[in-house]
């Protein structure tokens, strides 16, 4: 049990809540976009068909695949459950997204850029070293287990 512990130890700060709730929500909001459609999303059927077109095979299934990471992460990281595997999961989806879609349109946002990505990916990066914090499920998981 001890590995369990490591892995989801929450550490007893405040700044993964800080962390925790909007990227949760941001990724949340864009996996239902590409999921189910919501907030103006295009669903699987359209997320599949655009990345299909950029080279990302099967698309039907890439946007399953990171429709569900952003959508379950997102909500795994407003519970704080096993949140540095899910901020894991995360920053490489934000990887891919980076490097596949925005990264030869420069940093900035108003031309498509890497630069919310990169945001996103830090804010996972910081979840993946320091943990979910106080107020998470991980916290209460290792407490009952200790």
């Amino acid at each position: 049990m001890k590995s369990l512990h490591t892995v989801i130890d929450a550490g007893q700060h405040w700044s993964g809540l800080a962390l925790r709730l909007p990227l949760g929500l941001i990724f949340a909001a864009h996996g239902a976009q590409k999921l189910f459609g919501w907030f103006g999303g295009y669903g699987l059927e359209g997320t599949g068909q655009w990345m299909a077109s950029i080279g990302l095979e099967p698309g039907f299934l890439m946007a399953l695949l990171a429709g569900s990471a952003e959508f379950f992460g997102g909500l795994f990281l407003l519970a704080g459950l096993l949140t540095r595997p899910t901020a894991l999961v995360l920053a490489v989806t934000m990887l891919v997204a980076i490097f596949s879609v925005h990264f030869a349109n420069g940093l900035f946002m108003s031309n498509n850029g890497y630069e919310f990505g990169l945001a996103l990916l830090a804010g996972s990066l910081s979840l993946l070293i320091s943990g979910a914090g106080r107020l998470s499920l991980d916290r209460l998981i290792t407490e009952t287990q200790s």
